[in-house]
């Protein structure tokens, strides 16, 4: 699918507020809110828009910890890892990557025990190294420019 100007202003404006109603956006790049609606249908049919997304004050669910995992896989068959960390709610994101390790591993847990049982079960997968943040300093906020 090829993107013109309006397919990357809707882009744009969704991504500083999902919430936007058809018409709004309409209002505000100058077409119906039908066609709108039309457009964003395309977008997500085509795989552009592939979720809306909500940005959650963790502090204030208890969430304590965020912490990344570098794992070193120990066999060349990941397929039990990688159904291990979709079933896992603390695992935020995993990415297959080159360089040190095989996955890095994005985690958010609201306690030492919570992230020490996480550890323990990924002992079978293969050794990690752990890194934990002490200030989130940008969140992800994916926008278009």
């Amino acid at each position: 699918m090829e993107l013109d100007n309006i397919d990357f202003q809707i882009l744009r404006l969704l991504s500083e507020n999902s919430r936007l109603q058809w018409k709004e956006l309409g209002e505000q790049i100058h077409m119906t809110g039908q066609a709108i609606g039309n457009r964003i249908k395309k977008l997500e049919d085509n795989g552009v828009i592939k979720a809306y997304s909500l940005i959650v004050d963790e502090m204030k669910l208890g969430i304590a910890y965020t912490a990344f995992v570098i794992i070193y896989m120990k066999t060349a068959n990941h397929d039990l890892f990688i159904r291990f960390v979709q079933n896992r709610n603390e695992v935020v994101e995993v990415h297959r990557v080159s360089g040190a390790g095989c996955y890095h591993i994005k985690l958010k847990v609201k306690s030492q025990d919570q992230l020490n049982l996480f550890l323990d079960d990924l002992l079978e997968y293969g050794n990690y190294s752990l890194h934990l943040s002490i200030q989130e300093i940008k969140q992800q906020n994916p926008s278009i420019s």
